[in-house]
């Protein structure tokens, strides 16, 4: 099956029925305890830098570990695994030292990723899995100082964002990418360079492969960290006509669902959510059980807000697996049909009627 067929084989179950991703990488890497050596192995046992907590090495030097995760979500009913590439863009790198390692990590997380989800689709075909090319939003902001004398400071503009967002497109899209996410987006300045970045990969190597968006509401305020409302953040970004809009991360199920119904009213693309398992506690664990989520997931589809469920921090396997239980059989939302109108942003919506 070449990509286009299988691309618009996904168009076609996501008419049908509600799509699962998969849920928190980073979670699951905590599990084995993994220390400074474990990290570097062989090829970094030298490196000037520490590099533990440079999660997206680990597609390197521990591709067994990424591996199993990938599985281990696939086996829970995943439709969508997310590569081990959420700072895997030479920005973030720069914290260890490790900028010109941007383009591998992503060619290498994307190829493990593909390689679970070809060995799950041989083993079930009734089944397609998917890869989605995971682009986290970065350790810098385009739109506010981090100098809180300096207001008008920035540390990173956007022409550096969308280099690098251009590098780590390539590295996903080659090693195997199916989809591309651009996720936990809490400033809409920083999407705007991911999205620039891959309508630019895309045109050089003439695909079009679908891109999900994925934003982030940091807390009760209802706003992005840059300061947008739900509605804003959409207007912002439909011009690129996704294949998703969603929310992820910050929130637990309970908190998110008032903004998942706000792009479930507007968006004329499917939604996506997937929350954290619930609010981390004092030792910032997470303590939402599966059953606790899936219940709430599958009361949004109940009343057709959704069309990609899954989770984000806290979430595993068994999040996963009782998340696709809970909405298997039940109809994905139908995308809105607004009228006509110019819609702007700012901070916040402004939409000017027809006349």
């Amino acid at each position: 099956m070449t990509r286009a067929e299988r691309l618009s084989r996904l168009r076609d179950i996501a008419r049908q029925r509600i799509l699962v991703i998969d849920g928190a990488m980073g979670t699951m890497i905590q599990r084995h305890n993994l220390q400074e050596a474990d990290y570097r192995g062989t090829r970094f046992a030298d490196w000037a830098h520490d590099v533990k907590g440079n999660n997206d090495l680990l597609s390197v030097t521990q591709p067994k570990i990424i591996y199993d995760i990938h599985a281990q979500y696939l086996d829970a009913g995943a439709d969508i695994i997310e590569t081990n590439t959420f700072n895997s863009t030479s920005i973030s790198l720069a914290d260890y030292g490790m900028e010109k390692l941007a383009y591998e990590l992503n060619f290498e997380g994307a190829k493990l990723a593909r390689q679970a989800a070809d060995l799950a689709e041989a083993a079930d075909p009734t089944q397609p899995r998917y890869v989605a090319g995971a682009l986290g939003p970065t350790n810098r902001t385009a739109s506010i100082s981090p100098v809180v004398t300096d207001p008008g400071f920035r540390n990173v503009d956007f022409d550096e964002l969308r280099l690098a967002y251009k590098e780590q497109t390539a590295g996903l899209i080659d090693g195997g990418a199916d989809v591309l996410m651009v996720e936990t987006i809490f400033d809409t300045l920083n999407a705007k360079a991911a999205l620039f970045a891959i309508e630019e990969v895309l045109e050089e190597k003439d695909l079009d492969l679908p891109v999900l968006i994925s934003g982030t509401i940091t807390d009760r305020s209802g706003r992005t960290l840059s300061g947008q409302t739900t509605e804003a953040f959409w207007n912002s970004l439909r011009h690129v006509k996704p294949f998703s809009i969603g929310l992820n991360c910050a929130l637990g199920a309970d908190l998110m669902r008032p903004y998942i119904q706000e792009l479930s009213r507007i968006a004329e693309v499917f939604v996506s959510a997937y929350p954290n398992a619930g609010l981390p506690n004092e030792f910032g664990q997470y303590d939402e059980k599966p059953e606790h989520m899936a219940a709430d997931l599958q009361g949004w589809a109940r009343d057709g807000l959704v069309n990609i469920v899954g989770g984000c921090c806290g979430s595993t396997p068994d999040h996963i697996r009782a998340i696709a239980q809970s909405v298997k059989g039940l109809p994905p939302r139908e995308p809105a049909s607004p009228e006509r109108s110019m819609r702007l942003s700012g901070l916040e919506p402004f939409t000017m009627p027809a006349f």
